[in-house]
């Protein structure tokens, strides 16, 4: 992993605040991972989440909708690409460091894919996707809105995102997703 870059003041100020206010909770969700199937289980959450659950979904889909299902993709692909652009832009801005990295007592139960937690990329894509793949398979509501849960926990209780981080991101996931709806309400390739 590259070096941590300097955090602005003021975020840093806000960061540190924030890390103190949540750091039992944090640490209380994290010490879960400590017990090998909840470890495992989440660790498997986690992998699924950075995307071979949501891709895997998304090419089944033609089988049972048809041509249907891939002008939807298309919209769905389109704000995860916008997802990814900004909480990379966020994380590369904010450099708030994973909960593992700044406390020693926060196990990383799993290796992280950057050093930055804020937000938390994994849940506002997993936010977005599950918005999406419900409003336009609602049979789908059932898988995705826990599996988005799941993958939500998981980030805290592996010890790499703090609550915060995992509430921002979806928050912005929500946003992305809803906006896109507001904008093309039957999708953007209808």
């Amino acid at each position: 992993m590259a070096l941590a870059k300097p955090m602005q003041p003021k975020a840093a100020l806000l960061f540190d605040k924030a890390d103190r206010l949540e750091l039992t909770l944090c640490q209380q969700m994290n010490r879960m991972g400590y017990y090998r199937t909840i470890r495992l289980f989440f660790k498997a959450i986690s992998r699924l989440g950075d995307g071979v659950f949501w891709y895997s979904l998304a090419l089944a889909l033609p089988f049972f909708y048809g041509a249907e299902a891939i002008f939807a993709l298309g919209h769905i692909t389109l704000t995860a690409l916008l997802c990814v652009a900004i909480y990379s832009q966020l994380k590369n801005r904010l450099v708030r460091q994973r909960p593992f990295i700044s406390f020693r007592d926060i196990t990383a139960h799993t290796a992280p894919l950057d050093l930055y937690s804020f937000p938390s990329g994994h849940t506002m894509n997993a936010v977005n996707f599950a918005i999406l793949f419900s409003v336009f398979f609602p049979a789908l509501l059932w898988i995705v809105a826990p599996f988005a849960i799941l993958v939500a926990l998981s980030r805290v209780i592996l010890g790499m995102h703090y609550p915060t981080d995992v509430l921002v991101g979806a928050a912005l996931g929500s946003l992305i997703s809803v906006s896109s709806l507001v904008l093309f309400p039957a999708g953007m390739f209808a």
